[in-house]
């Protein structure tokens, strides 16, 4: 690692993105992320059945299953609203997420004021100079396969997220995780799970502006197809402490997701070609270099379109007193980044995921993230047993 530290440090940010860029491409033994298929964002799928089991759990809870495709998931009440970790349930809706309606989602924006961060414990690095995130070079397949976007439905209405494609230690080459924030699947203290929660790898890959997707097709929107989650993990301490602006439970804003192919085809990696290896013992900020961060922005002056990046030296920011410092980076990315993968050189050279954005200040000047240590790893190692073989 200390031979590639100072190389990351000296070089320009084009340099930075340039090596992530390679570290995309994956060395799963899959084919390289080249050409998204068009039959993975096809029409025609036939009609999907809610399972059983997931039915049962509905029951369970005093809800209709048929009831739920045909609307009842818009009711946020309390009494039907699941929060404990055991009581995930997310049935897929078929044709739910138009690309229309994907255009639409909002941002759930988690944004300081300066009087927030009142738990300093003297460990807060000097606020980072703002980074103006830059645009990623198209078609995304080609230089960010694994990014992508989440979309889910919350009591406020359709909203988005950034995730990242990271590999399944027990399905070696085939994974379908992928990871994102805390308060993009779990609406934190007092809330519960956001339902319809779906990923879109390279997402609107060749770019496009808003005027140039209208009446867009399905592929346009999604090149790799819709991939729903059919089982989602946070931390305890989001659940319990989470809240509008992170709360006491930033430090912990993470999340794995297990997401199940279209028409039950190829794995999510196997499809996209890419995925990356989380590190949950990278150095302290003063020892990392830089990170790079991505996402899609989707509050002003962005509007959730187009993947951007930033590449700044990690600093340390302190929120709450007994709880882990967190990382902080400059950058301009504004709500819908949220979730978006945080990517640094691991010791091999290979490009890593060491964290994701959490929170932000009003002004969009940085952005802040987790450091990813023994419980983020056991949460992903459980996802991994979880699917272990399938």
């Amino acid at each position: 690692m200390r031979s590639i530290r100072p190389l990351l440090a000296a070089t320009s940010l084009a340099a930075v993105l340039a090596l992530t860029a390679t570290g995309c491409g994956g060395d799963s033994g899959n084919t390289a992320a080249g050409t998204p298929s068009d039959s993975a964002a096809a029409d025609d799928r036939p009609g999907l059945e809610i399972p059983a089991d997931l039915a049962d759990k509905l029951k369970e809870h005093g809800v209709d299953p048929e009831k739920w495709r045909d609307g009842e998931w818009k009711n946020w009440d309390k009494d039907t609203w699941l929060s404990s970790a055991k009581d995930f349930v997310n049935p897929v809706i078929e044709d739910l997420w138009k690309p229309e309606r994907m255009k639409e989602a909002k941002s759930p924006a988690k944004t300081l004021s300066a009087g927030d961060i009142s738990g300093d414990q003297d460990v807060t690095d000097p606020e980072p100079r703002p980074v103006r995130a830059e645009p990623e070079k198209t078609p995304y397949h080609q230089n960010a396969a694994p990014v992508g976007k989440v979309f889910f439905d919350s009591p406020e209405g359709a909203m988005v997220c950034s995730a990242t494609v990271v590999k399944d230690p027990k399905n070696p080459g085939r994974s379908n995780m992928v990871w994102t924030a805390g308060h993009c699947v779990h609406a934190g203290s007092g809330g519960g799970w956001y339902r319809n929660i779906m990923f879109v790898p390279a997402y609107n890959d060749q770019g496009k502006s808003a005027e140039a997707l209208q009446n867009a097709r399905p592929q346009e929107i999604a090149p790799y197809g819709q991939y729903w989650a059919d089982w989602v993990a946070t931390s305890n301490e989001w659940i319990s402490a989470g809240g509008p602006t992170g709360g006491d439970g930033a430090a912990f804003d993470y999340a794995v997701m297990h997401v199940t192919p279209e028409n039950g085809g190829k794995s999510l990696e196997e499809t996209v070609g890419a995925a990356l290896d989380v590190d949950f013992d990278a150095p302290e900020a003063n020892a990392i270099g830089t990170l790079g961060a991505w996402g899609y922005p989707a509050a002003p002056p962005y509007d959730g379109l187009i993947m951007h990046k930033c590449a700044d030296s990690a600093g340390r920011l302190s929120i709450a007193p007994g709880t882990p410092t967190m990382w902080r980076i400059g950058c301009t990315m504004t709500g819908g980044s949220s979730g978006g993968g945080w990517f640094a050189a691991g010791a091999d050279g290979e490009t890593v995921l060491v964290s994701n954005t959490s929170i932000g200040p009003v002004t969009s000047g940085w952005l802040a993230g987790p450091r990813l240590g023994e419980g983020a790893a056991q949460l992903y190692t459980m996802m991994s047993d979880k699917f272990a073989g399938q």
